[in-house]
């Protein structure tokens, strides 16, 4: 991999993704799970997870549920995945979007339903899901004709989530996160929110893509020109994220750690982690339960 290349945790195998036993209660691939399945456990399990007849309580076991829908912004059909964090009623759960890297999809949350799993464990935690969606490599942003992330996520993620009785009452994701190329796209995304007068409760970005110069930014070909990056470039725009809460960790030797520092310096945001580590999947999973904690800490109490 090259100096500065900003994609998310290295290649997960649909194995990995798509397979893991030993931590998800149930995987589906291109069919989706039935509503039954997903949303309500049958009576039988519920007591039994009560205590009824002796049986010991189950640790949460987070259910994966992977779809293929239209887009009409992105003008193709994506991959829509959601993690709940088990198998109970999911009626109005909380959801936090994840962005994917570039060169990735919605498929490689490996380790995010191992990591919601332990957050769920701790006491008073309050339930919630992950929702992703493919984005493609433009740092989810229109920089073609006919393909547009961003409006994907503003205008048919909340009809998505509606649809699947996700997203709260409002359908509306309360929290965002993202990897590499993902954290650039999740603090832009927080920022297109408040400007839409529905600002977030928590920001997540994992050694977000921020670079300092338009000749290392233009091999990305995800921005007509250097007017239009700086336009949507968070290290431009902090100011525009008002004060929601935000977490930003990096590894010290990761190739955009100069870029993350002075975001950090600028923005100071609630939780800020500079720890060892490169642009590795291995430092992201590393991060992970720490990322998932954070958004715990926001998830939005039931009115």
């Amino acid at each position: 991999m090259s100096e500065g290349e900003d994609r998310g945790p290295s290649r997960v195998s649909r194995r990995v993704v798509l397979g893991a036993s030993g931590v998800l209660g149930a995987v589906v691939a291109g069919a989706a799970l039935t509503s039954a399945s997903v949303r309500e456990v049958p009576r039988k399990i519920v007591r039994h997870a009560a205590g009824v007849a002796g049986a010991p309580v189950p640790q949460p076991r987070p259910v994966v549920r992977v779809e293929q829908v239209r887009s009409a912004a992105r003008n193709r059909e994506i991959n829509l995945v959601t993690v709940y964090p088990d198998q109970l009623r999911a009626k109005d759960l909380p959801v936090c979007l994840m962005l994917h890297g570039r060169f990735g999809t919605a498929r490689e949350l490996a380790n995010i339903p191992s990591a919601l799993a332990r957050a769920m464990r701790r006491p008073g935690a309050r339930r919630f899901a992950f929702v992703a969606v493919d984005g493609g490599n433009s740092y989810w942003h229109r920089n073609r004709s006919k393909d547009d992330p961003m409006a994907m996520l503003l205008e048919e993620v909340p009809r998505w989530l509606a649809e699947r009785g996700l997203g709260g009452r409002d359908r509306m994701p309360f929290a965002v996160a993202g990897v590499s190329m993902g954290g650039f796209g999740a603090l832009l995304y927080a920022r297109r929110r408040r400007e839409q007068g529905r600002p977030l409760q928590a920001v997540a970005a994992v050694s977000p893509a921020l670079m300092l110069s338009w000749k290392e930014m233009k091999k990305r070909d995800a921005f007509h020109d250097a007017t239009d990056w700086a336009a949507m470039d968070p290290l431009r725009n902090i100011d525009k994220l008002g004060n929601v809460p935000l977490g930003v960790w990096c590894g010290s030797e990761d190739w955009f750690i100069a870029g993350n520092r002075r975001f950090i310096r600028a923005a100071k945001p609630k939780l800020a982690s500079i720890t060892p580590g490169g642009h590795t999947g291995e430092y992201f999973q590393r991060i992970y339960p720490q990322m998932v904690t954070f958004i715990g800490k926001h998830v939005p109490r039931e009115k």
